[in-house]
C-alpha cells in the first residue's frame, strides 16, 4: 500500500485529494507531498478532526502539519461527523479506496487491503464527495498550527514517541 500511495503522490501533475482518518505521514511521504506541491499540484488533505476515535493518531497528526501547511498544502480537519473514508485521487484519472491508514502502523504492519484503479469518471466523482465533503470541514492554516497552545504542543510532541504504534 505504501508504494501505490507514494508512486501516486510522485506521479501527480494536477490535483491531489487525500482523506485519510489517521493522516500521520513518515518523512518521505511528508518529502513527496512537499514535492508534489513545489510542482504546482494542487494537494489536500482531509483528517478526522475533533469526531476522532484515536487521540493518539490525531495528536501525531497535527504535530506534522507544520512543513506541509508551510509549503502550501491545505489540510482540512473534517468536524461534521467521524470521517473514516480512505480515498486518495490522483488528477481525476486514478484513485485508490480501501481499509489502509496513512500512517506508518498500516503501511508496516496491518492487514490492509486497497483497490487502486484508472477510471476517470468515478475518479471524478470520487473528487467530487471529497469536495462536497469539504464543506463539513474547517481549514487548518499555518498561523493556527503555529499559535495552538503550548501543552498541545508539548503533549503532541509526547505522544510522538509512540509514533510507530498508532
Amino acid at each position: 500500500a505504501r508504494t501505490f500511495y507514494y508512486l501516486s503522490i510522485a506521479a501527480a501533475k494536477r490535483r491531489l485529494y487525500i482523506a485519510n482518518p489517521y493522516f500521520v505521514p513518515d518523512d518521505g511521504a511528508i518529502d513527496l507531498l512537499i514535492a508534489a506541491r513545489r510542482r504546482g499540484v494542487d494537494v489536500r488533505v482531509m483528517v478526522a478532526g475533533i469526531h476522532n476515535d484515536n487521540w493518539m493518531a490525531r495528536q501525531n497528526s497535527v504535530r506534522l502539519y507544520g512543513p506541509l501547511l508551510a509549503a502550501g498544502i491545505e489540510i482540512y480537519e473534517y468536524n461534521h461527523t467521524m470521517l473514516h473514508q480512505k480515498t486518495m485521487v490522483v488528477d481525476g484519472v486514478w484513485a485508490t479506496v480501501g481499509t489502509t491508514n496513512f500512517d506508518p502502523r498500516s503501511f508496516a504492519h496491518n492487514e490492509e487491503n486497497n483497490i487502486c484503479f484508472w477510471d476517470p469518471a468515478l475518479s471524478t466523482e470520487l473528487e467530487e464527495t471529497f469536495l462536497a465533503d469539504m464543506k463539513g470541514c474547517e481549514r487548518m492554516t499555518l498561523e493556527q498550527w503555529r499559535t495552538r497552545p503550548l501543552l498541545f504542543k508539548i503533549v503532541q510532541n509526547t505522544v510522538s514517541l509512540l509514533q510507530e504504534q498508532v
